[in-house]
């Protein structure tokens, strides 16, 4: 069985997340979505909040699950005996961040492959980080979220003012 993680911070999980997580159950056993407890960056949601939302938003993909982790992401693969990372390339940009990040992990980890998957055309422009931004100014991003997901990003906007 072939288990492959697929992680990052999403915050919060999005269409585009989800179309690489469906896409990379259909070549793995098994998809680990691993939410990340503390990236680099000014988080919405809370570690829980957002494994919580993950979890709903994959609940009728069969051999998805999600697991919150901490430390380094080559210690969560091993963890869970993955021998492959899942991560989405939107646009040429993204390429340099996770080409950087596959030599990294390669020196920390030589046995873990990294398998990226092109985001779709519909989701090339998305990113967590715009979505959030749109909702802080009162633009819709239900087309973008799952349904569980959009109230929960309405609810944290409407309790920020």
């Amino acid at each position: 069985m072939t288990i492959a993680i697929y992680p990052g911070s999403f915050d919060p999980i999005t269409n585009g997340h989800l179309d690489v997580a469906q896409r990379a159950a259909r070549v793995f056993d098994k998809v680990i979505i691993g939410v990340y407890d503390t990236p680099e960056k000014k988080l919405m949601f809370s570690q829980a909040e957002r494994v919580e939302m993950a979890r709903l938003a994959v609940k009728n993909i069969p051999n998805v699950e999600v697991q919150p982790y901490s430390g380094l992401t080559v210690g969560f693969a091993h963890k869970v005996k993955a021998p492959v990372m899942v991560r989405g390339l939107r646009v040429s940009a993204d390429f340099e961040f996770e080409f950087d990040l596959a030599m990294m992990t390669n020196k920390l980890s030589p046995e873990l492959e990294m398998v990226c998957f092109m985001a779709s055309p519909q989701y090339q422009f998305l990113s967590s980080s715009l979505l959030k931004e749109v909702a802080r100014l009162g633009g819709k991003v239900d087309d973008w979220v799952p349904a569980n997901v959009a109230v929960e990003v309405k609810k944290k906007v409407s309790a920020l003012k």
